[in-house]
């Protein structure tokens, strides 16, 4: 089991670590929203938390300068308070406890003009989830300011947090890292991957095993049955849109290869074979993956056509490149930009054209790693670690702006959105 492990952690920690994407820089010229806090219930503790969280939403939105002071209000005013006379935009929220425990979220956006411009209300059983009625809400002004769907501020967080050698627990959160719930405690757990659009299920890596073993855990149900074994290692690196086809990185003798797994058939197709290291494929498509291998002699992001067996170079710069993530045309990838023996090197994000040779750096400092892109394409998700602290980090790729938010103990070893 040792050598299982020590295999695992040397493959990991040596990948580990035409058109473009339009810029768009405008924040002088954006326009300003200021909160009100109409709240009939709860006390002043949860009521500071809910705000927060709403005023970190608008500002991943980035199509805000959002006022960051909390005032209070009577719901039913008939206009905006003094102190916010000449912002562009007012949400006024109202947190109320009905006699079933539930908490509902009654808004109003307010324009200039002192007009309601839009109103909603939200309803969930418990308060525990107020972070993701507070998303929601940020999700709809989105929708009804016009800008680009974002899905994924709505969808939740999967990951594995290191709490001690060969000792994980698997933790499903919101993307800020609010909400967060243990669903798998107990052992060493790792690169958890959700099994389909919906979150209900997803797959992820137990060593507790006499082998690396692949599971699936059903959330509904609570159930976990295993799904396919393997000597060295076994990671599910993707899901295909249907979740019909998973991409493995197995190594059953001793050299990691990607492997295409029929769910149905319980088929497994070797894709790969070449006599280095071949880890971590994504879907592009139903006829390609992209993965990582050492091929040149060094870590690089290459293309696989599932018909034919060729392979392609996709990433031209960087001499150690890992933990790729494909959307469309785009490929967003992990580059270490130092080599120092003597001290701690740093490891940036970078996105690439397929159509074009553009290459836009998106992380400055830090280990920066596990990018993925949402679904729609809008936003990559990673994890920092920097000064001894993992970070999850939100790139909103049309803004050119990045968001982090720190996990409070532990390690994140892997991640899914």
């Amino acid at each position: 089991m040792k050598i299982i492990v020590s295999i695992l952690f040397v493959i990991v920690s040596m990948f580990a670590n035409d058109a473009t994407i339009d810029v768009v820089k405008k924040a002088d010229t954006l326009p300003s929203i200021a909160l009100e806090d109409a709240s009939v219930s709860y006390d002043s503790t949860f009521k500071a938390k809910f705000f927060k969280t709403v005023v970190a939403d608008l500002n991943v939105l980035s199509i805000f300068n959002v006022d960051k002071v909390q005032r209070d209000v009577n719901f039913d005013a008939s206009s905006v308070l003094v102190e916010n006379k000449n912002m562009n935009y007012v949400l006024r929220y109202k947190l109320s406890q009905d006699d079933n425990s539930a908490l509902n979220v009654d808004i109003k956006l307010f324009n200039k003009e002192g007009s309601i411009v839009f109103n909603k209300n939200y309803k969930v059983n418990s308060s525990d989830i107020y972070m993701f009625v507070a998303h929601t809400i940020a999700y709809d002004i989105n929708s009804f300011m016009g800008e680009s769907p974002i899905e994924w501020i709505k969808r939740k967080v999967i990951f594995s947090r290191m709490l001690s050698p060969q000792r994980s627990e698997l933790v499903v959160t919101d993307y800020t890292l609010t909400y967060q719930h243990v669903i798998v405690k107990g052992g060493f757990n790792l690169f958890p991957k959700w099994a389909n659009k919906e979150q209900s299920a997803f797959y992820y890596t137990s060593l507790n095993e006499t082998k690396p073993t692949l599971k699936y855990l059903d959330l509904k149900t609570g159930k976990s049955k295993v799904i396919k074994s393997s000597d060295g290692m076994m990671i599910c690196s993707d899901i295909n849109e249907d979740g019909s086809k998973l991409l493995f990185t197995m190594a059953p003798n001793g050299q990691p290869d990607i492997f295409l797994y029929d769910i149905k058939t319980q088929n497994t197709k070797k894709l790969t074979n070449y006599g280095g290291i071949d880890v971590g494929g994504q879907f592009m498509g139903d006829d390609s993956v992209i993965f990582v291998s050492d091929r040149l002699g060094y870590p690089n992001v290459f293309s696989l056509n599932i018909k034919s067996g060729s392979v392609e170079q996709i990433v031209y710069y960087g001499k150690s490149n890992s933990a790729c993530s494909v959307h469309g045309k785009y490929v967003v990838y992990k580059a270490r930009e130092s080599s120092d023996s003597f001290s701690n090197n740093t490891f940036n994000l970078h996105l690439v054209s397929m159509e074009s040779d553009f290459v836009r750096r998106l992380t400055a400092v830090g280990v920066n790693e596990f990018p993925k892109f949402s679904v729609d394409g809008d936003a990559v998700i990673f994890v920092k670690n920097y000064q001894s602290q993992s970070s999850v980090g939100i790139i909103r790729l049309n803004h050119n702006k990045n968001y982090l938010f720190p996990l409070q103990f532990g390690k994140i070893q892997s991640i899914d959105w």
